[in-house]
């Protein structure tokens, strides 16, 4: 099967395909004479696994550990257990750092919610976000500023990093 063919029946691209070769995801297929790369059939089924891997949370290169273990005759199922069991606690952290979030934001709303525009007299700082500086004007009512929690400012921090390798969008197949 050419590279178009495999990349349709997969739904992803071809330049996908490409680069799950070169990082060693599917193996490197023979060349017809004309230099074609010709699949095998079973290249799809793995093309598939990588998709419904990555669907689960999985890194490419969790990935490919599960699939150098199944290229080698070892049982997977332990291995596998442990990275989605990982990837569920950091879901649970996650989803408990939002939650916290949530909360402070929801806290400035209803401070947002409290504050008299006309008395906001700071020219640098909005009284919603940042508490005034003293000597300045604020609603007396005014509910004291929540923070962020510092462990969801420490995730943007992360998430601002630039990886070692980073992988184009196209190749993860998000759309714009």
């Amino acid at each position: 099967m050419k590279i178009g063919e495999l990349a349709d029946t997969c739904g992803v691209t071809t330049k996908t395909v490409r680069y799950y070769e070169s990082i060693g995801l599917i193996p490197e297929p023979e060349r017809t004479s004309s230099g074609y790369r010709s699949y095998p059939d079973e290249s799809s089924d793995r093309l598939h696994f990588i998709k419904d891997a990555q669907a689960t949370g999985l890194s490419l290169t969790e990935i490919a550990s599960v699939l150098e273990l199944k290229d080698v005759g070892a049982s997977t199922c332990e291995h596998t257990r442990s990275l989605v069991e990982r990837h569920l606690a950091e879901l649970d952290e996650q989803i408990a750092r939002l939650q916290t979030a949530r909360h402070e934001l929801a806290s400035l709303a209803a401070r947002a919610r409290t504050l008299d525009p006309a008395r906001c007299t700071d020219p640098t700082r909005c009284q919603v976000i940042a508490e005034p500086k003293p000597g300045k004007t604020v609603s007396s009512s005014s509910p004291r500023v929540p923070r962020m929690p510092s462990a969801l400012a420490e995730d943007r921090v992360a998430e601002d990093r630039v990886a070692e390798k980073p992988v184009p969008a196209e190749i993860l197949e998000i759309s714009p």
